[in-house]
This record gives C-alpha cells, structure tokens and sequence, in this order.
C-alpha cells in the first residue's frame, strides 16, 4: 500500500481498486467497527456476495482488531442461524440482497450497499488505524460440515495465518 497505492490490487468485473483506494475504504470501515466497540477478540459475521465490499469488509474488521466470522449466503438457512446464535456476533456485515436471509438477527446489521451506510463511511476516517492485535488474537472463526453433521467452528490465530502464508509463499514460489 505505501510503496505502490497506484497498483491495482482488486479486480472484479471490469471494475478495478488500486491499493490506496482498497486501503482507505477498510480504514473507514475499521474505524466505523470500533465506533461501535468493535475491538480485539469481538467476532463480526460478514456475509456479502463475492464483491469489492467483501474484500473491503474482511480488511476492516482486520484493522478493527476484530476477528471475521463468514457467512455464505447460500447456506441454508438454518446453518447461518446456528452459526449466529453460537458465535454470538454484535455486528453483521451484509447487503440488502442478503439481508432477507438474516430476519431473526438480533444486532448490528450493517448494509455495505446502502446509501446511508456510505455516507455514514465517509464520515470517518481514511488512515490507519493504530492497532492492538497480536499473533495470539483471533483472525477468523470458519465452520466445518463437523463430523456429527452439526457445524463445529474453528478458531484461526493471526499467527496460524502468518505461519501459514510464509510456508506457502516458500513452498510455492517461482524463484
């Protein structure tokens, strides 16, 4: 991001976000969650359609020092139910095309397709936020099918994702 803001870094459709541009749009989004008490340690569901404001969703709650949960919405919808009633979310990041799935949710809902919720965005910050997460802190919680059929979650650790892309950029890399 500092060294190349210019490069793009998302492409999706014919539409393209330069680093600067996908850096400052998590950075609101980040500020926006600790607005809301969103810090280290707090689970936030994300549950968008592939989408620029998926990726700009993930990074935020990152920076916020908040742990993602996802959501698909394509999971029936008592496995996204399961799923929220066990994490316990305060916050839901989704769109009004998969709000609906959503009726029985009790927090947070914020609609990143919503013209009120962009020009709530733009009220804040475009900076790095500071940040408090260590390696110990949770990352992102995913679910597994489970082998007794019911969902079972697995806590990931920034660190287990560190270890995890150091070894693939070593095993996988073209050098």
């Amino acid at each position: 991001v500092e060294v190349h803001p210019d490069n793009i870094a998302v492409i999706f459709g014919e539409e393209e976000l330069t680093y600067g541009e996908l850096n400052q749009r998590a950075n609101q989004v980040a500020h926006y969650l600790r607005s809301l008490g969103v810090k280290e340690e707090t689970l936030v569901a994300i549950s968008l359609e592939r989408s620029f404001e998926l990726i700009v969703g993930i990074l935020g709650i990152l920076k916020a020092g908040g742990a993602y949960v996802p959501l698909d919405p394509e999971y029936p919808e008592e496995r996204l139910r399961f799923m929220l009633d066990d994490t316990k979310v305060p916050v839901l990041i989704t769109s009004s095309v998969c709000e609906e799935r959503f009726p029985y949710y009790q927090g947070m809902m914020i609609l990143m397709d919503d013209a009120g919720t962009q020009s709530t965005l733009s009220q804040y910050s475009e900076l790095n936020p500071t940040h408090n997460t260590r390696g110990e802190n949770l990352a992102y919680v995913i679910y597994t099918s489970g082998s007794t059929g019911a969902p079972k979650g697995v806590m990931i650790e920034h660190r287990n994702l560190i270890h995890y892309v150091v070894w693939a950029a070593n095993t996988y890399s073209t050098d």
